[in-house]
């Protein structure tokens, strides 16, 4: 009778040490998880996301300013327009529509649709991406954006 008691014991010892060492192993590992660079743990918004890592971080909507943004996917890729949205979102803009179109697109295209380069010149610096003025009167946006394939979204979570 001693001996299953002795036993039993052990066994709940075993039991405890093993779930004490996975929980330390666990706390540790989601510690260290959010301070690697690269990792999926929480970003600070001082350290926006950038796409293969070449945008500029002053590369954002100016405080206060709306700038309606509508993105468009020109590739084969799916879901790169809103890869592209959360992007542009995250830095200030809005974005208002996003979507498909043809013919498909080897670079990203910014172009200016109300007169306002500067705007348009920001959203290409935050894509590095060529800029072209062609203002349209009849839609209700700032910026047209139509990606191509050389626009890599990050491979950091933009949404943990």
């Amino acid at each position: 009778m001693k001996r299953k008691r002795r036993w039993g014991r052990i066994i709940v010892a075993l039991i405890i040490l093993g779930a004490a060492i996975y929980g330390g192993w666990w706390l540790f590992h989601s510690r260290g998880q959010s301070r690697q660079p690269g990792c999926c743990g929480p970003q600070t918004p001082s350290q926006p996301t950038s796409p293969a890592g070449y945008a500029p971080a002053d590369a954002s909507a100016p405080a206060g300013l709306r700038i309606k943004v509508e993105v468009m996917n020109a590739t084969t890729t799916k879901g790169l327009a809103r890869r592209a949205t959360l992007f542009l979102r995250d830095r200030g803009f809005d974005v208002v529509g996003s979507g498909t179109t043809r013919p498909l697109r080897d670079s990203t295209l910014v172009i200016d649709r109300s007169g306002h380069s500067e705007w348009a010149r920001l959203v290409a610096r935050a894509l590095n991406a060529r800029m072209e003025s062609r203002p349209d009167s009849s839609r209700f946006l700032d910026v047209t954006v139509l990606l191509g394939g050389n626009w890599r979204p990050s491979v950091l979570s933009f949404h943990p």
